[in-house]
C-alpha cells in the first residue's frame, strides 16, 4: 500500500513539531487573498461583455445568455474533478490546475470569436469556467484551518478579496477590448485574452505561496487530535480517502438537515443571481445604455457581491448561519423587484443589481460556513465539490433559460420567476431552524 502524499507527511510533521499555526493561517490567507484579487479581475473583465460577444457571434438575443451559461456549466462540470484532485493532492495543486484550464479556455474563446465560430466560443467559455471553480473553492481553502467560531469570517475574507479585481474588471473591459483592434478579433473578445494572462499569474502565485497546503495540514491536525497520527497510511486511506467520492458527498449531505439547508441556500442564491445578472447587460443595452454604463452597473453589482462579505461573515458568526441565509433571501427578493420593474430607469437597475450581489454574498458566505460545520472533516472536500457542482448546474440551467424568457416574455418576467425560486429556500431554512 502506498504511503501518504509527501506534502501531507510534511504538514503532519510540522503540526506535530509545534509550528505556529497562526503563522500558517496568515500565509495561506495572504496567498488566497492575492490570488482572489487576480482571479476576480480576470473573470469580471470578461463577464462584463460575455453576453454582448455571444449576441454578436450567435446573431440573436435569444442566445446571448449562452456564453455565461456555458461558463457556469463548465464550472459545474469541473467542480467535482478538481475537488477530487484537491482531496488527493491538496488545495495548491487543485487551484493551480483550475487556473491553467481557465487560461486555455480564454484562448479558445478568442479563437472562436475570431473565426466567428459560436460552438467553439461556447467550448472555450466552458473551460473558462474553471476560473470560477478556483475562485469558489478558495473560500473552502480559507475554512480548512479556521477556528469554528471564526469560520464564516475566514470565508468572507477570501470572498471580499475578490472585490478589488472584480470591481475594476468591468471598467477596464472596454479598454481591454480595444487592445485587440487590428488583430481580426471582435472587440468584446479582448477581455478574454487579458483573462488568460491574469489566470496564469494567479496559478503561478498559488503554486509558489500556498505552502503548507491548508487541506492537508487540516487533515494532519485532525489525526493528531484523534491521537492516531502515527497510523499514517491506514488513517489517510480509510478516513480521508473514503470521503473523496461523489457518493461520500451525497451520503454526508443526506445525513445532515443543516447540510441540506446550506446546499439549498448556496444553490438558490447563485441561481437567482446568475439568471438575472447575465441578461442585465442586454436589457440595459436595449434601453440605450452604452458599454461604459453597463460596466458601471455590473461594477456596482460586483461590489455588492464581494465588498460587504466581511459583514456577512461577522453576522453569520454572531447571529447564526440560518439568520443570515434568511437575510440573503430577503435581499434577493428586493433585488428582483427593483430590477424587474426598472423599465429603462438605469439608477433603479443599478440599485437592484447591487442588492442582487449583496443577497448572493449573504447566502454564499453563511451557506458555505454552515455546510463546512455540518459535515465531518474527512468528507468536506467531496461535499464542497458536490455543493459547487449543484450550485453551478442549477445556475447554468437558469442562465440558459434566462435568454429565452427575456426573448419571449421580457426581463420583468425573468425577475419574477427568479424571485419564485427563493420561496422553497426560505421555507426549508425556517423548517430546519425551528427544529434545531
Amino acid at each position: 500500500m502506498a504511503g501518504p502524499p509527501a506534502e501531507l507527511a510534511v504538514g503532519q510533521s510540522a503540526v506535530l513539531d509545534g509550528v505556529d499555526l497562526d503563522a500558517v493561517r496568515r500565509r495561506v490567507r495572504l496567498a488566497l487573498v492575492i490570488s482572489q484579487i487576480l482571479g476576480g479581475l480576470g473573470v469580471s473583465t470578461a463577464v462584463a461583455l460575455a453576453a454582448v460577444l455571444a449576441e454578436e457571434i450567435g446573431g440573436s438575443e435569444a442566445v446571448a445568455g449562452l456564453a455565461s451559461t456555458s461558463s457556469v456549466i463548465g464550472t459545474a462540470l469541473l467542480s467535482l474533478p478538481f475537488a477530487a484532485l484537491m482531496a488527493r493532492r491538496g488545495r495548491r495543486v487543485g487551484l493551480t490546475s483550475a487556473y491553467a484550464v481557465a487560461a486555455v479556455g480564454g484562448l479558445v474563446v478568442v479563437t472562436g470569436a475570431a473565426m466567428r465560430n459560436f460552438p467553439l466560443l461556447l467550448v472555450g467559455m466552458a473551460a473558462f469556467g474553471a476560473s470560477n471553480t478556483a475562485n469558489l473553492q478558495a473560500r473552502f481553502a480559507a475554512a480548512d484551518l479556521a477556528e469554528p467560531l471564526h469560520r464564516a469570517r475566514a470565508i468572507s475574507t477570501v470572498v471580499w478579496a475578490t472585490t478589488i479585481g472584480a470591481v475594476l474588471g468591468p471598467n477596464i473591459a472596454a479598454p481591454a477590448g480595444r487592445t485587440v483592434t487590428g488583430l481580426g478579433v471582435p472587440e468584446a473578445a479582448g477581455p478574454f485574452l487579458w483573462g488568460t494572462v491574469v489566470f496564469l499569474a494567479a496559478g503561478a502565485l498559488l503554486h509558489l505561496l500556498l505552502r503548507p497546503d491548508p487541506l492537508l495540514t487540516a487533515r494532519a491536525l485532525a489525526r493528531a487530535e484523534r491521537g492516531d497520527a502515527a497510523q499514517g497510511t491506514e488513517a489517510e486511506t480509510d478516513e480521508d480517502g473514503g470521503g473523496r467520492s461523489l457518493r461520500a458527498g451525497l451520503a454526508a449531505v443526506a445525513a445532515s438537515p443543516h447540510a441540506r439547508v446550506a446546499l439549498a441556500a448556496i444553490a438558490g442564491s447563485h441561481t437567482v443571481m446568475v439568471s438575472v445578472m447575465v441578461m442585465t447587460p442586454v436589457d440595459l443595452g436595449g434601453h440605450g445604455a452604452g458599454v461604459e454604463l453597463i460596466g458601471l452597473v455590473i461594477s456596482g453589482h460586483i461590489t455588492g457581491m464581494y465588498a460587504f462579505s466581511p459583514v456577512m461573515g461577522w453576522l453569520a458568526d454572531r447571529i447564526g448561519r440560518f439568520s443570515v441565509i434568511l437575510l440573503g433571501v430577503a435581499l434577493l427578493g428586493c433585488a428582483t423587484a427593483l430590477a424587474g420593474t426598472a423599465n429603462g430607469n438605469h439608477a433603479q437597475s443599478a440599485a437592484g443589481l447591487f442588492l442582487l450581489g449583496l443577497g448572493w454574498s449573504a447566502g454564499l458566505v453563511s451557506g458555505s460556513a454552515l455546510l463546512t460545520d455540518a459535515v465531518p472533516q474527512q468528507a468536506r472536500a467531496a461535499v464542497q465539490g458536490f455543493s459547487d457542482m449543484i450550485m453551478n448546474s442549477a445556475a447554468g440551467l437558469g442562465g440558459a433559460l434566462s435568454g429565452l424568457v427575456v426573448a419571449q416574455a421580457g426581463y420583468g418576467w425573468l425577475n419574477l420567476l427568479a424571485a419564485a425560486l427563493l420561496v422553497p429556500v426560505a421555507l426549508l431554512t425556517v423548517a430546519v431552524a425551528v427544529r434545531r
